[in-house]
């Protein structure tokens, strides 16, 4: 694709009309992009220097010219005017570090032009300036038109950013760019050295192949940079204009091996990797066309190979990540970085894009956040496997578990036999253990018909609360479907327009401007927020009622552990608020108190007992109307030693006489069906196992207090 814009490029060139340029400059402080003042040689051949300065020159009329591939040296010419009065001396710079060879022709004073040759032909401690781009000292006598000539031969592509400057812009701007290059090498080198450490702990070949991706494309980018020659080879010129595309094939290759093994192709997607083998062989070939000195030849192999492979490669990714294979997201999440870096890059080589740090270096931006988000889907895939062994090992435990049951049950029955011989001296003590036995089981069953009672109390209400939130969210999800939908079509029509040829770009501006507003966007994007954030209040809601379930539900029985009781009291508050009816108001007077060494789970169930109760006394009295009030307080006593949890309610309140007798188990003053008359024992045993006390303060129609003395810590 690229050598066709190539192609239509140089067309362009050759058919535009002949007109010289001329950059007219006045004591810059600044690099100067001046490539829109290039003229091009339009006669034919491959001439001298002799023939080129007597011949016709086209203007390019591009800040930054891209030329494609040419076989053949290209001849330019450089008019540049001194406004000014004194004589500068100024550098002129070609920021393309990849060109083979350049030469500059500089007039002298005699009429003569004198040549200076640049290149990778030559080893880099020839050059004058140690940067990778070309630098050339040049000299503009005042109110004076110098005209520079130039030669340039690449074996690829020709793209030509060229800058006037003084020595101080020069050296900051190289200063810069190697500051920025050096950032990315630091990276690079990071992640080679901390996924190596990876691959030698786990002995995953995927870690192996992505340190080769990394390396390979890090030496790739920084040839591009220039980089490579200065520091890696810089005496082998041989290899300097070898070097980015041999590399470029290496990292292609390292990067289809490393997309085969962390998207577990063989088993995801078998049949691709034919031509996953059919893009290896390719790159190959690219590479011993290099070495073979057909250099244009196999940098033409690796563009084409590369395009193709890496679309070919983020359509398989993304096959498999809508397959079900959740690691594929990172990889199709760092192609897609990678490949718009690319695009950028390649918009800035056309001139559609202007030519700047950031589109320069797009490609190393893009391709350092790739690297870190395969980096990152390494790591996701190995958790992966990592649970699946660990099920794994459940799974054998299971069956271990199993035989030992086996075993177990073999010696039961073995038991059992030797407990026949012996029935007849063991029987009295059998009905005396089974007797005790019942009453255990008697008095848990009165405890769980207690508790289950309260959870069938509580069942409809915390159903209503999470299925309000609950409704919420599933509203919401038709009106969004047809939302995304309209999105969806939205952009397959921008994309129809966009492609369509035969007209325009302000005719596609207009006809997608036109369906934007018949579809009214605008209302779209605001009901599709309107959509979500109804979403996620309700699911933050439900979260919260999930939450205070699961804080009231402690499993600690058996255990002392220090908690924090008002976050109890908070929680039973929340699976009562269905109860409440937004009739009876709440007071909250939460004090500062520090957690208390208890059994969490049981206090719950006491808090509860005792809200509940208060809850029924109220709608007793109020007839389920307004005007009832709870109050719950809670703080440390005044020597420090225990806490107090206060609930106090305005419901009907308890007759004197049976003060004595709330906490005696079975004793209930409710309606039959209304309760078991065992939460308050439930609750005044519990607190007693905590070494603590009731206070019950009541009055007939006024209402009740419970207040409940609990020590901070136990005296085991």
């Amino acid at each position: 694709m690229k050598c066709w814009l190539n192609l239509i490029f140089l067309f362009i060139f050759t058919c535009s009309s002949t007109c010289f340029g001329e950059v007219i400059i006045d004591k810059p402080t600044q690099r100067v992009l001046i490539g829109y003042g290039l003229e091009r040689y339009t006669g034919k051949g491959e001439p001298n220097f002799a023939d080129t300065s007597a011949s016709s020159f086209q203007s390019l009329e591009s800040k930054v010219p891209n030329l494609g591939i040419s076989p053949a040296d290209i001849w330019f010419r450089l008019p540049v005017t001194n406004k000014g009065k004194e004589k500068l001396e100024l550098l002129l710079e070609i920021a393309y570090p990849l060109l083979d060879e350049v030469e500059l022709f500089v007039p002298s004073s005699n009429g003569h032009y004198n040549s200076i040759k640049l290149g990778e032909h030559q080893s880099f401690s020839a050059r004058k300036y140690k940067v990778p781009n070309y630098a050339f000292d040049i000299q503009l006598p005042g109110n004076e038109k110098t005209i520079f000539f130039l030669r340039i031969k690449s074996t690829e592509q020709i793209i030509l950013p060229i800058y006037l400057s003084n020595e101080r812009s020069f050296l900051k701007e190289m200063n810069d760019d190697s500051l920025l290059s050096g950032i990315y090498i630091g990276i690079v080198g990071i992640m080679a050295i901390y996924n190596l450490f990876l691959f030698f702990s786990v002995r995953e070949r995927g870690y192996l192949y992505y340190v080769l991706y990394v390396l390979c494309a890090g030496i790739t980018q920084m040839g591009i940079k220039g980089y490579s020659f200065q520091y890696l080879w810089p005496n082998w010129t041989y290899f300097a204009t070898k070097g980015p595309i041999i590399f470029g094939c290496l990292s292609g290759l390292c990067a289809l091996l490393f997309a085969d093994s962390f998207l577990q192709l063989p088993k995801n997607a078998p049949r691709s990797r034919r031509v996953i083998t059919v893009f290896i062989i390719l790159f190959v070939i690219g590479s011993l066309l290099t070495l073979l000195n057909l250099t244009q030849p196999a940098f033409m192999v690796m563009q084409l190979t590369t395009g193709a492979g890496s679309l070919f490669v983020l359509y398989l990714s993304y096959r498999v990540m809508i397959n079900g294979y959740k690691p594929a997201k990172y990889f199709v999440y760092g192609w897609t970085i990678l490949l718009l870096g690319s695009v950028v890059f390649l918009l800035k080589d056309y001139g559609i894009l202007k030519y700047n740090d950031f589109t320069s270096n797009a490609v190393q931006i893009a391709s350092v956040v790739e690297m870190a988000l395969l980096s990152f889907g390494l790591a996701y895939s190995i958790n992966i496997l990592k649970e699946e062994k660990e099920a794994s090992q459940v799974r054998e435990l299971a069956i271990s578990l199993e035989n030992e049951k086996l075993i177990r049950e073999q010696n039961i029955v073995l038991e059992q036999k030797v407990d026949e011989r012996t029935r007849e001296l063991t029987e009295s003590n059998e009905s005396l253990q089974t007797t005790l036995t019942h009453l255990k089981e008697t008095q848990s069953q009165l405890v769980e018909a207690e508790k289950m009672a309260s959870l069938g109390q509580l069942t409809a209400g915390v159903a209503h609360e999470i299925n309000n939130p609950i409704n919420f969210v599933t509203s919401n999800v038709a009106p969004l479907k047809r939302d995304i939908k309209m999105i969806w079509e939205t952009l397959e029509e921008v994309e129809r327009i966009a492609f369509k040829e035969g007209i325009s770009d302000t005719e596609k501006q207009s006809q997608i401007k036109k369906f934007k507003d018949d579809q009214d966007i605008d209302y779209l994007k605001t009901e599709v927020d309107f959509l979500l954030k109804g979403m996620h209040d309700g699911a933050h809601r439900t979260a919260e009622i999930v939450k205070s379930l699961r804080i009231f539900s402690r499993v600690d029985e058996d255990t002392l552990k220090f908690a924090d009781l008002n976050e109890g009291l908070e929680s039973t508050m929340v699976i009562l608020n269905s109860l409440l009816n937004n009739t009876i108001e709440v007071d909250k007077i939460y004090g500062d108190m520090p957690k208390v060494e208890c059994h969490a789970g049981k206090l719950n169930q006491v808090f509860l007992n005792i809200v509940t109760n208060a809850i029924y006394a109220v709608n007793k009295k109020f007839n389920h109307d307004v005007g009832g009030k709870i109050c719950i307080e809670t703080g440390v006593q005044e020597d420090n030693t225990a806490v107090f949890i206060k609930i106090a309610d305005n419901g009907i309140g308890i007759p004197k006489e049976i003060h004595e007798r709330i906490f005696e188990p079975f004793f209930t003053t409710k309606d039959v069906g209304e309760g078991t008359g065992l939460g308050m024992s439930i609750a005044y045993n519990t607190i007693a196992k905590h070494h603590g006390k009731i206070i019950v303060d009541s009055e007939v129609g006024q209402g009740t207090s419970f207040t409940l003395l609990i020590p901070i810590q136990q005296n085991n």
